[in-house]
């Protein structure tokens, strides 16, 4: 059943990905669906690039909400596309390359998926489950005195069913036989097992049958009753032995809704008795949690810091989390303690707090003063004795806990035993917390890479790479950023941007960053600590400090003490380097920086890896890009003329556009040169193809044109020579169209032109009376045939005529169905009578852009002739 919909459609255009993402996001989050939306947004991403940057096709994106999940739909205009075969395994390949996960996203993060094909679409959809409400422990206690109990009415059936050490059922009561239909001889005997709908909890691996072996568990789970219809219960289990001393659980069922009369009441703090110190009465969990628990890590560890600082009568308590590998804790929660300063700071596991030197132990220091640097921690913090215990989950150390005092020999082994028995009870919810946290964390990180990898493949611009990779870590994972970079192996590194998130300390932290000397090109993957920028800042706000007090030179200094200090508390928290390698080459390194006393997460760091990596990817292509774009336009300004020669008696204006990004000359070019002494050359030819290899043609043209002319050849012998230097190329050699002429102005203000047409537009004359002509006869084109037979036309231009010569690119512009041609280009030309050769060509290039709005396919050459005549007298 669909309960809401949401529906939108993206033009094939790159910006189009990200536009689809926030569509995806804002419709989740306006349903209230939070808990997906990484994954969808992944998968959205993926499929919209597939569909517009790939496919080239608009793509329409459908979100459907049911009853339990949530359905996306991306459909393109491109059906042919092949997908891999589902029974196949799937293989994610690199995590660099640029496509073709989609589908393999799909079948890792989708509960269910698919493709659907029309004549003319096709449609990938996948499915997110919405999550479950989570079920599993909720509480424990010891046994409660009978005035403690809660109170039920007549109504409220608890079904009693033991289970024996092998998971039998032993004993089921009327009440169970009532609330799930089986008489007791149909159960007895067969496992719980068979009857349990268990639902597992997210993030653990507990089990019904684990659940069975513990001494004492509470929490939610289903019972298939007779009918086959699934009872949601609340369970309370109590393992214990029976009169043989064999053990057994006796399980207590209540409906979900009855839970209360199975919950355990909190209690109150134990009145102080004279005579008796048992401390074991009170139940730690619930010291520690309360009810209802924090839904978030931060504030399950928050509250636990909190109460275990009243249970224990502390002044202060800290929580650390160990990281992946056990060798360090990570300060995550702290009460009565620099909190700001200490959150993320990290201390070795086997140097740590504790007699035996391991934060694996449980420890007791009596004072603090007498055993110095004994809990890092606590160093400058006033307090004199602590207890710390371990938090430790299926033997592995997942965390430490301890409360501190500010007087000594407050702590014994009693509170260590409290608050161990404390910390065994909460450490396996803190872990489930922790993993939960990772989970959505991974989620969101893959998100994040996923719109940076689209973001810096968006551009091979230098300056912008560098600009994006510092505008993508700060303040998302970082401070402040600064990106070094290495021209070459004999290079220093380079101080090329710096990026602070307060555009007011920009200024003095790359003031700062410029005076010391830059890290090392380390190429060892992984973050590594540099504490150079931050013992720099203190010595400059030192220096500050003392200036202003008149101890260090004049006073006067001291106006920039206010700007030092706050470039000192930018930099002083904790500075890591990450190497930008590409290609097995250290191109630059990546410094992301804390505020004073802060630290990084782990999970940051790794994060920030994965980002350097597309970044320096990313970086190396923009760098190579430049250089080849730099070698590319040396090379092609070499095959244009430096510069038009002063024809006397003649104007001559020249107009040319290459096509393609980046371009300053293709197939066609264009030459104008004087050969002797009253004489002028000139050239307009188109190469056929592009590249390197109409490139190469295009230059030899250009030098052997102008060589021959000047050894005294004619234009067809010229051209013939030109012809055989060509076809001698061979497989490289490329056809070549080309107006070649030789040019003498006369003394009566007329020009003589003798001309060859080899396979070329002809050119056009322009009469002081408008009408327009052809100037010369077609021939053969070059680069086809060995044996050429070329004929040379000699031709007067009177005063006021204007002759045309243009490359196809001309003539050819199209509008969709429709074509300038030559009568089209001839038409234009009739208007321009009386205007000069820079007017005409002007004229002529802004009709043939308005012809069409799309930009031109092809170069563009136009080379206008004038010859004005004698002025009068």
């Amino acid at each position: 059943m669909i309960t809401a919909r949401a529906a939108a459609t993206f033009e094939p255009v790159g910006r189009s990905v990200a536009t689809a993402r926030s569509f995806v996001r804002d419709t989740l989050q306006g349903w209230g669906h939070a808990d997906i939306i990484d994954d969808a947004v992944v998968l959205t991403s993926e499929l919209v690039t597939n569909a517009v940057v790939h496919a080239g096709t608009s793509a329409e994106v459908l979100c459907l909400r049911g009853d339990d999940h949530v359905r996306i739909e991306v459909s393109d205009r491109y059906p042919e596309r092949e997908i891999p075969i589902q029974s196949s395994p799937i293989n994610m390949g690199s995590p660099d390359r640029e496509g073709g996960r989609g589908l393999q996203l799909c079948a890792a993060l989708a509960g269910r998926w698919g493709v659907d094909y029309s004549a003319t679409h096709k449609l990938v959809w996948f499915q997110l489950d919405l999550p479950e409400r989570s079920v599993g422990t909720r509480t424990a206690g010891p046994a409660l005195p009978t005035d403690l109990l809660p109170l039920a009415d007549d109504h409220v059936r608890v079904a009693v069913v033991q289970i024996d050490k092998t998971g039998a059922i032993t004993s089921w009561n009327e009440d169970a036989e009532h609330l799930f239909g089986y008489a007791a001889e149909l159960v007895t005997g067969k496992p719980l097992t068979d009857f349990a709908a268990w639902p597992h909890t997210p993030g653990t691996s507990t089990g019904i049958a684990d659940a069975l072996l513990l001494s004492r568990w509470e929490g939610s789970y289903g019972i298939r009753d007779a009918n086959g219809r699934v009872a949601p219960v609340y369970a309370s289990h109590l393992r214990v032995r029976d009169t043989d001393g064999e053990p057994s659980t006796v399980c207590l069922l209540v409906r979900e809704h009855e839970r209360a009369v199975l919950q355990t009441p909190l209690r109150g703090p134990a009145p102080d008795s004279a005579g008796h110190s048992d401390s074991q009465g009170a139940d730690p969990f619930e010291v520690f949690i309360g009810s209802p628990a924090p839904d978030d890590l931060d504030g399950l560890l928050q509250r636990t810091v909190e109460r275990a600082r009243d249970m224990l009568d502390g002044d202060s308590a800290f929580l650390l989390l160990a990281t992946d590998d056990e060798t360090e804790l990570e300060v995550r929660a702290s009460t009565g303690l620099p909190s700001a300063r200490q959150r993320f700071a990290r201390v070795p596991v086997e140097v740590g707090p504790g007699r035996y030197s391991s934060a694996r132990m449980p420890a007791v220091h009596e004072d603090l003063t007498q055993v110095p640097g004994a809990v890092p921690l606590l160093n400058g913090t006033g307090m004199r004795s602590v207890v710390t215990v371990p938090l430790k989950v299926e033997g592995r150390l997942t965390g430490s806990l301890g409360v501190a005092a500010e007087a000594p020999d407050r702590y014994s082994n009693e509170e260590a035993l409290r608050l161990q028995f404390a910390a065994d009870r909460i450490a396996l919810a803190v872990e489930s917390a922790r993993l939960g946290e990772l989970e959505k964390l991974r989620r969101g990180s893959l998100s994040f890479l996923v719109e940076a990898s689209d973001l810096l493949a968006g551009t091979l611009d230098r300056d912008q790479t560098l600009a994006l990779m510092a505008q993508m870590t700060v303040p998302t994972l970082a401070t402040w950023c600064a990106v070094y970079t290495i021209a070459d192996q004999a290079s220093d590194p380079y101080l090329s941007y710096v990026l602070h998130e307060d555009e007011e300390r920009i200024d003095g932290l790359k003031a700062l960053l410029s005076k010391i000397a830059p890290p090392d090109p380390v190429p060892t993957p992984g973050a590594r600590v540099w504490a150079a920028p931050a013992e720099a800042a203190h010595e400059a706000a030192l220096r500050s400090s003392m200036r202003s007090l008149g101890l260090g030179g004049p006073a006067s200094v001291s106006s920039g003490i206010g700007p030092t200090l706050q470039t000192a508390a930018a930099v002083g928290g904790e500075t890591v380097v990450l190497p930008l390698v590409a290609r097995n080459r250290v191109i630059g390194m990546l410094t992301l920086g804390k505020p004073t006393d802060e630290h990084f997460r782990q999970e940051i760091l790794e994060l920030a890896e994965d980002l350097s990596r597309r970044a320096a990817l990313a970086l190396d292509n923009a760098r190579l890009y430049s250089e080849r774009m730099a070698i590319s336009q040396s090379l092609q300004r070499s095959l244009l003329p430096p510069e038009l020669p002063d024809v006397p008696g003649v104007e001559v204006e020249v107009i040319y556009r290459a096509a393609g990004e980046g371009n300053e000359v293709g197939g066609d070019f264009y030459d104008l040169f004087p050969i002797r002494d009253g004489a002028y050359g000139f050239a307009i030819g188109d190469v056929c193809g592009t590249g390197p290899e109409a490139a190469a043609v295009t230059g030899l043209a250009r030098h052997a044109l102008r060589l021959l002319a000047r050894e005294g050849f004619g234009g067809p012998a010229v051209l013939e020579r030109l012809n055989a230097a060509i076809l001698d190329e061979g497989a490289r050699s490329r056809f070549l169209t080309l107006l070649y002429g030789e040019l003498w102005p006369q003394e009566d203000g007329s020009a003589i032109l003798k001309m060859v047409c080899a396979g070329h537009p002809l050119p056009l004359r322009l009469r002081q009376d408008g009408t327009v002509v052809p100037f010369a006869e077609p021939q053969p084109l070059l680069g086809v045939m060995d044996d050429l037979e070329l004929y040379e036309q000699t031709m007067t231009l009177d005063p006021g005529d204007v002759l045309l010569c243009v490359t196809d690119g001309i003539t050819e512009r199209r509008e969709g169905s429709r074509m300038l041609g030559d009568d089209g280009l001839a038409e234009v030309l009739s208007t321009c009578t009386g205007l000069t050769a820079g007017a005409v060509a002007a004229r002529i290039m802004r009709a043939v852009e308005r012809f069409a709005a799309d930009a031109p396919s092809d170069d563009m050459a136009i080379l206008t002739m004038r010859v004005p005549g004698l002025p009068h007298d």
